[in-house]
């Protein structure tokens, strides 16, 4: 996660022509943004900092829940501080380590942020949320397993759901009268038709290593359901070498062998938009992305928006998986450091059930085309620009017994940058299943 943007701020589908978009998002043009809000700091008020990596109409938004906060909490004054997402990642690791980091700060949960909450540095949130059930019950149930450790929360979500899906060229399937694959041997011929009519059956940015991924996360889950990866997250030995995690692997790599994807996959970068553009010119019949891929082909090539379509990940005959369950980034989230002070502690605890994903938040977000992880705004989608889309992946979200991180994320850092690393070999014939399987079980002891 930390090698591109895609997992740090989704772009907004209603304002692709005003937010830098690369694979996934956006990152501030600046190391350290500080804006404070309206009106001045008094001496007498408990002074709050928020750290985030937001940047354009994104930062706007917060920018008028912190005006919020401190128009309605005369006792309290926050300043927002944003970053870019790199130098953000390793100021956080440092100040965190200092007991020095925001009184409110963003993270994308999962292994970066358990790290700091087994040294103890994060606040346990579960008895503030216990206490206010209508703060509890605002948020999507599928989203909060990526900061629940050991039956406690640790955070709460902001800004944009990020589900994966696959992105296809109605016009290709229309033309042979194709429908989209529900299963995946309705996948496998659809590909093998594709590549008899000579077009690419799937846009793949293998250059970047990190759309891998997403088939394996999707396929592990189809096979085997939660158990595989949380075995490997519980760092029980060999987890990587489970029967299910080989024969997702074995899956990929049939992919790659019958030409599922464009020759020179490896070659073709997905930050820079190349596997997007194959899309759109209609040279690949299938995309599988992130939900920020509707926002590149937005931004890219607006006019082929009247020929996408999207479909989910497809079910695996016999597997043990739900076939609702999602993949991708559940959303960011914001945390409060344990070592703070009880004032600022209170007045954290303030700004995240008062101003964060209320109702004027999340009426700003669906603005800039942003859909939070809150229930019950169906009605408010209907009403977007990019309604369709929208509905979709929110459906996508709600209705997922399991959504689950993107492994790179949810894992340490040091794993998951060796998981894109190895799977981007793998895929290219230079790592074979069981050297794999083999270097992935060494982070396990570490």
């Amino acid at each position: 996660m930390a090698k591109d943007v895609r997992k740090i701020a989704a772009v907004g589908l209603a304002a692709v022509a005003t937010i830098a978009v690369t694979a996934c998002g956006t990152e501030s043009q600046s190391n350290s943004n500080q804006v404070s809000s309206t009106g001045s700091a008094s001496a007498k008020q408990v002074q709050l900092t928020l750290w985030n990596v937001d940047s354009g109409l994104a930062e706007q938004v917060d920018n008028k829940a912190i005006a919020r906060f401190n128009a309605t909490h005369p006792g309290y004054h926050m300043t927002g501080e944003y970053f870019e997402s790199t130098p953000y990642l390793q100021k956080l690791q440092i100040a965190m380590g200092a007991h020095q980091a925001a009184d409110v700060f963003s993270n994308w949960g999962g292994g970066r942020l358990y790290t700091f909450v087994k040294a103890g540095d994060v606040l346990d949130l579960t008895p503030y949320l216990k206490a206010d059930p209508s703060w509890a019950n605002r948020f999507l149930p599928s989203v909060m397993k990526s900061i629940t450790f050991n039956g406690h929360v640790y955070g709460v979500p902001y800004g944009n759901l990020q589900p994966v899906n696959f992105f296809y060229n109605k016009q290709l399937f229309a033309q042979y009268h194709l429908t989209p694959p529900k299963t995946w041997n309705q996948l496998l011929s659809d590909i093998q038709f594709f590549k008899s009519k000579g077009i690419i059956p799937i846009s793949l940015g293998g250059q970047d290593n990190w759309p891998d991924l997403m088939y394996f996360e999707y396929l592990v889950d189809r096979l085997g359901g939660q158990q595989p990866f949380d075995n490997v997250m519980a760092g029980k030995p060999n987890a990587w070498s489970n029967p299910v995690i080989t024969k997702a692997l074995n899956m990929m790599k049939q992919l790659a062998n019958m030409g599922a994807f464009e020759p020179g996959f490896s070659s073709i970068g997905s930050n820079n938009g190349s596997d997007a553009a194959l899309l759109y010119s209609g040279k690949a019949a299938m995309w599988l992305m992130g939900s920020w891929g509707y926002g590149t082909i937005a931004s890219d090539d607006s006019a082929f928006l009247k020929n996408l379509g999207w479909f989910p990940f497809p079910s695996v005959p016999g597997g043990k998986g739900n076939p609702n369950d999602v993949c991708g980034n559940p959303s960011d989230f914001y945390s409060i450091p344990s070592y703070d002070s009880p004032a600022k502690i209170k007045g954290a605890i303030q700004f995240l059930k008062d101003n964060n994903l209320d109702s004027k938040n999340v009426a700003d977000l669906l603005q800039i085309g942003y859909v939070p992880a809150v229930k019950g705004i169906e009605n408010q989608l209907k009403k977007q620009k990019d309604a369709a889309y929208e509905t979709f992946y929110y459906n996508l979200a709600k209705n997922a017994p399991y959504f689950q991180q993107s492994w790179d994320t949810a894992l340490p850092t040091a794993e998951g940058n060796e998981l894109d690393t190895d799977l981007g070999k793998f895929m290219v014939g230079q790592m074979s299943v069981a050297q794999f399987e083999a270097d992935m079980n060494t982070y396990l002891t570490k």
